[in-house]
């Protein structure tokens, strides 16, 4: 159901303008500049239509802002009749809490001091009785004396930012959602066809056939004529590949707009997803230009863990250097033959049983993640509990120690296999 927000413009590119709710603090998506009547401006508020789905909002039309109407012809502006200041119609006065400094010398000296609620006893000859003398009454105007603030200090987290300061968050980004090809595509289609597409734009055929149930179940609660879902699912198959096409159309351009700030696991998704498309001649051009630059980041990036393993190989530093085999950039990078040999020759003279044991044991559980792992032979273990112990563990990943602790090798271990993570339904609205 679709319903009305007020919108902000941020920015305006090309044919595309981006927006955020009116008071929000970070852009929500993009919209087509032509929804906007006389053009979007860049800090103007409208009023917008919009659809919520499950991956994001759609904006329907756009409005321009309310204004309050200077004039009132039919005399319908409603006075403010002010209520007349008064004193309070009930007056509360608080009993003395517990007894009074003077009480209490007189209770010492066997004698009670006054009761409070007007009580006629006297009290007895001696007993100390303490009269408060009454408070003087306040200036008017006159306030209270401002208590002492203690002053703010910064924090670890450095000092703190004025209020109503925006910044932009830091690091990689979704892709942001467009929908200027979706709407190009439901603009199209006939009033018959409408409906069809935006339950296939929202969860494709199974969200089609689910509505169609749940319509049918309504229609027959009510005594109305129920639908034929051959007809429909007809309709469907026709609208399909030109839905998904405008969908991913719609990511392409999310992508290609968010550029280098996109994380790069989101521009490969886009990238490989275009594989269960059927491209137009617009959609290659974004295809290609993803492609160049996925291509292009890579490249980059296992360009630079290269230069860091060769630092790390040439520094003699074991660790780093199997901590660097463990995670490379991408999964299909691989060590070269030559880099692979250097590393298990370094491993192998480092792990000595002159080594310190907790240095010994983090190499070991480096290196048997490592791909080169069956390559390293240790030439001792230390004398310790845990180091011998992570030994006999680790034996079947690196063989050579299954001979230095005098047993049989074990097989290896079965690889370690990253569940998947089932993706979320999509549930039909």
């Amino acid at each position: 159901m679709s319903r009305r927000i007020e919108i902000e413009i941020t920015s305006v590119k090309g044919d595309s303008a981006t927006w955020r709710a009116a008071g929000a603090k970070l852009p929500k998506g993009a919209l087509a500049t032509t929804l906007v009547p006389g053009g979007p401006v860049v800090g103007t508020i409208y009023r917008a239509e919009i659809e919520q789905y499950m991956e994001g909002v759609e904006i329907l039309s756009v409005l321009p802002a309310k204004e309050a109407s200077p004039l009132d012809p039919r005399n319908e502006r409603l006075a403010i009749i002010a209520t007349p200041p008064k004193g309070p119609d009930v007056q509360v006065t608080y009993a003395p809490k517990g007894r009074q400094r003077g009480e209490r010398e007189g209770a010492r000296d066997g004698s009670r001091g006054p009761r409070s609620g007007g009580s006629s006893r006297k009290p007895r000859e001696g007993a100390g009785v303490r009269t408060r003398e009454p408070r003087a009454p306040r200036e008017e105007g006159a306030t209270s004396a401002p208590r002492e603030s203690r002053p703010r200090t910064a924090g670890p987290r450095g000092p703190a930012r004025p209020r109503g300061e925006r910044t932009r968050p830091s690091g990689p980004i979704a892709p942001p959602i467009a929908t200027i090809h979706r709407n190009a595509f439901l603009a199209t289609l006939s009033p018959e066809q409408l409906p069809v597409a935006e339950q296939l734009l929202r969860g494709g055929m199974p969200a089609v056939r689910t509505a169609v149930a749940e319509q049918n179940k309504t229609a027959a609660e009510q005594g109305r004529p129920s639908i034929n879902p051959e007809v429909i699912d007809r309709i469907a198959e026709e609208l399909l590949g030109k839905a998904n096409l405008s969908l991913w159309k719609d990511r392409a351009a999310g992508a290609v707009g968010a550029g280098k700030e996109l994380r790069l696991r989101d521009l490969r998704a886009v990238v490989t997803s275009a594989k269960t498309v059927s491209l137009d001649d617009e959609a290659r051009v974004q295809l290609k230009e993803l492609q160049t630059s996925l291509n292009e980041r890579v490249e980059a990036l296992r360009t630079e863990w290269t230069a860091k393993l060769d630092v790390a190989v040439g520094a003699n530093n074991v660790a780093e250097a199997l901590r660097l085999t463990n995670r490379p950039p991408e999964h299909a990078t691989r060590v070269s033959s030559e880099m692979a040999t250097k590393i298990a020759a370094m491993a192998s003279e480092t792990l000595t049983a002159e080594l310190e044991s907790a240095k010994w044991i983090e190499i070991v559980n480096l290196a048997v993640e490592a791909p080169m792992r069956r390559l390293i032979k240790p030439t001792g273990i230390p004398s310790d509990e845990a180091a011998r112990n992570l030994a006999v563990k680790s034996a079947g990943s690196i063989p050579e120690l299954a001979k230095l602790l005098g047993m049989k090798v074990p097989p290896p271990p079965p690889p370690l296999r990253t569940p998947r993570r089932t993706p979320p339904t999509r549930r039909p609205s």
